[in-house]
């Protein structure tokens, strides 16, 4: 099972996370990434969790509000080219 979850606002990242959560206690071999770009990632970066090796977060986001990336967390040129790619590849997409 190959699912991409996006969250672009913080109320979403939330959800997000406990659909991933959920999803690893059932599924735990399932390949997840969680991508996040506009306001989800602020959030993310203020709130660290310990699923973040999950995350792919939006390059275009982080340039714009002057923001990094911690050590670990992999970055995404951006996060619709991400989505349509893993979507080329048959990953199924849930929007959080």
């Amino acid at each position: 099972m190959r699912l991409l979850i996006h969250a672009p606002t913080a109320t979403a990242l939330e959800r997000a996370r406990r659909n991933l959560a959920n999803l690893l206690k059932l599924a735990p071999d399932a390949q997840v990434e969680l991508v996040i770009n506009a306001g989800a990632v602020a959030a993310a970066l203020s709130q660290p969790d310990p699923l973040d090796g999950h995350l792919r977060v939006c390059r275009n986001t982080l340039t714009a509000n002057q923001l990094t990336a911690p050590e670990g967390v992999e970055v995404v040129p951006a996060a619709v080219l991400h989505i349509a790619r893993r979507q080329a590849e048959g990953w199924a997409y849930m929007r959080a």
